[in-house]
């Protein structure tokens, strides 16, 4: 039987008892898939770090897998290095720390999902903190208030951060969920700088407004493939694995006469059962 249907048969056992669990000793990391699993071994995002700060700065629920954690934070600091005056990333939910259910979220209960707000400025184009989840139209112009006050999608540092965690070798992008909106302001400007278009290609492909659930108008939700050798203790799904992501190791080829071997080789001879053993009352 496969690793990926044992670990699907084991994921009510890890889901009951928490994680890890005896039951599934081989079971690690980022288990099952987004909105049906649990992760162990996961690792806090700080309440702040170079570039970035948490949206909740008391929430519990900031765990995700080492390697997602660190390409988040890693693509923060990328963001400020090329745009000091800027304020920082700010990131709302991971995951809980062995994952499941956490409150407003289907997904997000693996380790492998984020929401990152969006870099915004004021309409003069002055960087602002996110005030929070603010939908952006197409001309990406947020409305805050009835007072007439508007944010503004800051496109070249949303640019910046989508290309740090496409070109991030930790991590496989699978999905970068925002609205088509947002996606178009983004691409326009990623070809008005003459980006490689293999970038410009990838950044198409995972940029995608979901169809069940709201249009991500006011923030990204990042969500990572399986790495191979998850794939082996129980991370499965998510969404298609791209042709561009580390591909698992093949499986060597044997050379016909080995082959050849043991094809010839006796097959296994198991002796009969004692008759004694097949009698009523036997061993």
């Amino acid at each position: 039987m496969s690793p990926r249907i044992l670990a699907l048969l084991a994921l009510p056992l890890v889901g009951c008892v928490g994680t890890p669990t005896p039951l599934a000793p081989s079971l690690r990391g980022t288990v099952g898939v987004p909105h049906h699993g649990v992760q162990t071994d996961a690792v806090e995002l700080p309440v702040a770090g170079l570039g970035f700060e948490r949206y909740r700065k008391k929430g519990r629920n900031h765990w995700g897998t080492p390697r997602l954690v660190s390409a988040v934070s890693r693509a923060a600091a990328d963001v400020y290095r090329q745009f000091p005056d800027g304020q920082p990333l700010v990131i709302g939910d991971f995951s809980a720390r062995h994952g499941g259910k956490i409150p407003g979220h289907n997904s997000h209960r693996t380790g492998r999902d984020v929401d990152l707000l969006y870099y915004v400025t004021t309409p003069r184009g002055v960087p602002r903190r996110s005030p929070g989840f603010v939908s952006l139209d197409s001309d990406g112009l947020g409305k805050l208030n009835d007072d007439g006050d508007f944010i503004q999608l800051d496109v070249p540092r949303n640019w910046a951060l989508v290309k740090s965690l496409l070109e991030n070798p930790e991590i496989g992008v699978q999905f970068l969920f925002a609205s088509h909106k947002v996606e178009t302001l983004l691409i326009d400007y990623a070809l008005a700088r003459q980006e490689p278009m293999d970038l410009v290609y990838r950044a198409q492909t995972v940029l995608l407004e979901p169809r069940d659930s709201a249009p991500h108008d006011d923030h990204f939700h990042l969500r990572v493939a399986c790495a191979p050798e998850e794939g082996v203790t129980g991370c499965t799904g998510g969404g298609p694995y791209w042709q561009w992501l580390p591909q698992a190791p093949s499986t060597p080829t044997l050379d016909p006469e080995v082959l050849a071997a043991i094809a010839a080789e006796d097959p296994p001879v198991f002796e009969p059962l004692a008759e004694a053993s097949l009698a009523p009352g036997g061993a």
